[in-house]
């Protein structure tokens, strides 16, 4: 397939990525290209998230970083109906934090391990408003279903932090009975042993 790096219009993209190291060197690689600039670099998803309101440009973000996941900067974007393009880039193999990144609004999904130019041509053609998938992961994506409700989620992904049934009423706003409901009914369906068990089960599989 034809690389889009002929078109030569400037593609200004807003980089996240809580591993600074990381970070500046993304940075470098993309605009070496000379068709794509970073106009600004974020180290967690609070910052991410003002950076493109202010910049209005693509985005490019890790999943796992302090104060809001790359993947609830994806979701508060397509909230707000931005339009904004955003490409995951991780660590994280996995078909359960695809399919999550994709219902966020995600328009592609890769690896850190691909060729900076790799990463280069897919952002390319993200920005044509094409859906860029790591290809080991695009076959799979629909194949394991998420039990968990949102609730279920938030509620497994605090008490695996080692949050009590108590502490995560109060943060939540909701009654310990409450939480021990959607705790009891997370660790059904994840057919785990404890919240414990269960939080690392589903956190394996992606779908935390």
């Amino acid at each position: 397939m034809p690389s889009l790096k002929e078109n030569r219009k400037t593609i200004r993209v807003v980089l996240a990525e809580d591993q600074g190291m990381v970070l500046g060197a993304l940075a470098a690689l993309l605009e070496i290209e000379g068709d794509i600039k970073v106009t600004a670099k974020a180290r967690n998803g609070k910052e991410a998230l003002e950076a493109v309101l202010t910049h209005k440009p693509d985005f490019i973000t890790d999943i796992e970083m302090p104060l809001m996941s790359g993947l609830d900067v994806a979701a508060e974007l397509k909230r707000r109906r931005t339009g904004t393009r955003v490409v995951i880039v991780t660590t994280f193999a996995r078909a359960g934090y695809l399919r999550r990144a994709l219902e966020a609004g995600a328009n592609g999904y890769l690896l850190k391990d691909m060729p900076a130019e790799e990463l280069a041509e897919a952002v390319r053609r993200v920005h044509q408003g094409l859906r860029v998938i790591h290809p080991e992961l695009a076959t799979e994506a629909w194949g394991e279903i998420d039990p968990l409700t949102d609730r279920e989620r938030q509620v497994l992904r605090l008490a695996g932090e080692g949050m009590s049934s108590g502490d995560i009423a109060a943060e939540l706003s909701l009654s310990e009975g409450t939480v021990r409901n959607y705790l009891s009914e997370a660790i059904s369906k994840m057919g785990a042993g404890n919240r414990v068990e269960a939080a690392r089960m589903a956190r394996t599989k992606g779908w935390l």
